[in-house]
């Protein structure tokens, strides 16, 4: 089972960035997106439905703004939007797709960059995210958490983590946050089962050279339950086209 995380940040700029023309060449059985900052209604266009995939979309209240997408290759026996809590529903942050062997889920957390009522918003999600975790070990299948953070994990997913200390994303409120997913409750950090290296980036400032001297940051995850471990065969993140700020991170397991 291969699935593909990525933020777009605005499904309709991704499309004409050559992302849809890219994704049915890469054999994913799964493809979660963020950001898509559209309504449904809005994507008609058999671009954004190429053959082959079923699309279903979660949209923010807000035109322009937020929203997540799933496509699947096989039909999911459930779709799920929503978490319940206001900070997701209404901006379009949580869909989820239910197969036979696993949920797969694409999210995407507030930035929390813009301002610090932005990062109390942020950290407001995290909390109520992290009651969502909690409820799904309690449940007899498997869960696939795919999307973006804005938080780097560890010193080795940031280029510059001295000097970012600070800032959203690498705060020590937000990496305590990745500790407890992943050391605590025993969620699977799945792309850092296989790959160790550094500087592997999955976003880069919007700035000329910063893709091209690898100055970024790890942001978009894929989280699994434990169960899932020993599934992880291969995980990178695909660098090669810039379809927008932050790169598609594809990852296969043995499922199914």
């Amino acid at each position: 089972m291969r699935v593909i995380t990525f933020n777009t940040q605005g499904i309709e700029q991704a499309a004409e960035n050559g992302f849809f023309d890219w994704m049915v060449q890469q054999d994913a059985d799964v493809i979660c997106l963020q950001d898509i900052r559209a309504k449904e209604y809005q994507l008609d266009d058999e671009r954004f439905h190429p053959e082959g995939y079923y699309p279903y979309f979660f949209d923010a209240w807000e035109d322009g703004y937020s929203g997540v997408a799933i496509y699947t290759r096989e039909v999911p026996k459930a779709i799920m939007t929503g978490l319940g809590f206001e900070l997701c529903d209404q901006h379009g942050r949580f869909i989820q797709a239910d197969f036979e062997h696993v949920s797969v889920s694409s999210f995407c957390l507030p930035s929390g960059l813009k301002s610090d009522t932005a990062q109390k918003e942020k950290e407001a999600f995290m909390e109520d995210f992290m009651g969502h975790l909690n409820k799904t070990l309690r449940k007899r299948r498997e869960f696939i958490f795919c999307g973006t953070t804005f938080i780097a994990h560890k010193t080795v997913d940031l280029s510059n983590w001295y000097a970012n200390q600070t800032v959203s994303g690498f705060l020590q409120v937000e990496r305590d946050w990745m500790a407890e997913v992943f050391d605590e409750m025993g969620f699977v950090d799945a792309f850092r089962q296989i790959n160790k290296a550094e500087r592997q980036f999955s976003w880069w400032p919007d700035y000329n050279r910063a893709r091209k001297l690898n100055e970024g940051a790890r942001l978009d995850y894929q989280i699994t339950t434990a169960n899932l471990r020993k599934t992880i065969k291969n995980a990178q993140i695909y660098r090669d086209v810039s379809f927008s700020e932050h790169a598609p991170v594809i990852i296969d397991y043995d499922i199914g």
